[in-house]
């Protein structure tokens, strides 16, 4: 079987992912895209070049573009596929991806998304309907005008926002945000996680917008997609985006560094040699790993930080699924980055510092200083409870457990 998938950035076509009859992929850049000078290649792991990239070079970013563990498990039952196999994924969910591409069918035209009629917003009961469906059909996979995906092993679907109502988008339209449900297993998984990106915008960290919200008694996080903009006409356009993973070729299963994925020091490094400013995105770096140690997120792998291409050139993108995964003692304590010699949340101390600050590039003193300095605003902003982050619905004790549990590690690392 031969089969082809066109890679569209915007209204131009990248190249084009291959499937041959031995079930190998490839990629190739379009003619057209490798002669615009202007043109960028589609990851740091990608550079242009005339010749084929074969399977080993193209699938870590590929793949990456697709859903992981459970829900790609789920999907490819959903539409009776192989959950092995990359390009019957991406050719059933790639119409709205992270970043700035979308992914047909050879010889098809992407639908335009102002030649359809806009999205009817989805009224309590559909809503309700969408949130039980989720966990068996991740992205609704399979209904008809809907070809959505995003990384991660965590249910959620990218949505769009009609006079502030969520609606599910027309065929080709850009979707702005993502839904994201509780994790069924884990208690107040949305109190921890609206706690923890609301606390890192508090301090200054870039951090995607997120909105918790509450239907029917059944409460879910609205995460504004970092990865969207609006244009001078008010039309939403596609940013360009890429996980540490996909910027280094290193496949979505190997994304923790014990299994071969990012390290801080290839982050860095990673920064360093892509980043348009590297100074500045470098230590936006260092401090996402001081604020993943305090809140407690152990599960912050190579998936969890990316790159954004936008107007200021590439940058690390603003944070996203932050979680304190040390409230859920079940949760291995393993950080998915050795900070130092550390593997543990718990084995992090002052000596710790001195080894992670030669991995950064950075001096160590400014390094301890900066440790203490974020410590310190997180206890006392965390011991304000939380605060503006209350929405109506959510339960206010468990937003008191997170605040109280990172108050007492800010504490503790100050």
């Amino acid at each position: 079987m031969k089969a082809a998938l066109s890679v569209w950035w915007e209204d131009k076509i990248v190249g084009a992912l291959r499937l041959d009859e031995h079930g190998d992929v490839s990629f190739a850049y379009d003619p057209a895209w490798l002669a615009d000078a202007s043109a960028a290649p589609l990851s740091a792991s990608l550079p242009k070049r005339a010749e084929t990239l074969n399977r080993r070079a193209c699938r870590p970013f590929f793949a990456g573009l697709l859903p992981e563990e459970a829900p790609r498990e789920a999907v490819a039952r959903a539409l009776g596929l192989s959950k092995g196999n990359d390009f019957a994924l991406l050719r059933a969910l790639g119409g709205d991806v992270a970043g700035a591409l979308t992914l047909w069918p050879e010889g098809e035209q992407p639908p335009t998304a102002g030649g359809n009629a806009p999205p009817e917003p989805l009224g309590e009961n559909a809503l309700v309907a969408l949130l039980d469906e989720l966990p068996k059909r991740p992205f609704l996979a399979g209904r008809e005008g809907l070809r959505l995906s995003l990384a991660g092993a965590q249910n959620k679907i990218p949505v769009v926002l009609v006079d502030g109502a969520i609606a599910l988008p027309a065929p080709g339209q850009p979707t702005t945000h993502i839904l994201k449900p509780p994790i069924e297993r884990f208690p107040g998984t949305t109190e921890n996680e609206a706690f923890a990106m609301a606390l890192a915008a508090e301090l200054g960290l870039v951090a995607a917008p997120a909105e918790a919200r509450v239907v029917a008694d059944r409460h879910f996080l609205l995460v504004t997609r970092y990865d969207r903009a609006r244009d001078a006409a008010g039309r939403v356009t596609r940013l360009h985006q890429e996980d540490f993973c996909q910027a280094l070729g290193i496949p979505p299963e190997n994304k923790y560094a014990a299994e071969g994925g990012p390290t801080f020091k290839t982050s860095f490094e990673l920064l360093r040699r892509v980043a348009t400013r590297p100074a500045v995105e470098v230590l936006k770096l260092l401090d996402a790993a001081i604020f993943n140690l305090i809140v407690g997120n152990a599960d912050a792998h190579g998936k969890n930080y990316s790159l954004l291409y936008g107007p200021d050139g590439a940058t690390l993108a603003p944070l996203y699924d932050l979680l304190s995964t040390v409230a859920y003692p079940e949760l291995s304590p393993k950080l998915s980055m050795k900070i130092g010699k550390s593997a543990t949340l718990e084995e992090v101390d002052d000596t710790t510092w001195a080894k992670f600050a030669g991995d950064a590039g950075l001096a160590a003193p400014f390094v301890r200083r900066r440790v203490k300095e974020l410590a310190a605003a997180a206890a006392e902003q965390a011991l304000r409870g939380p605060g503006k982050i209350v929405t109506s619905g959510l339960s206010e004790a468990e937003l008191k457990r997170f605040s109280t549990l990172v108050a007492a590690r800010a504490v503790r690392m100050r």
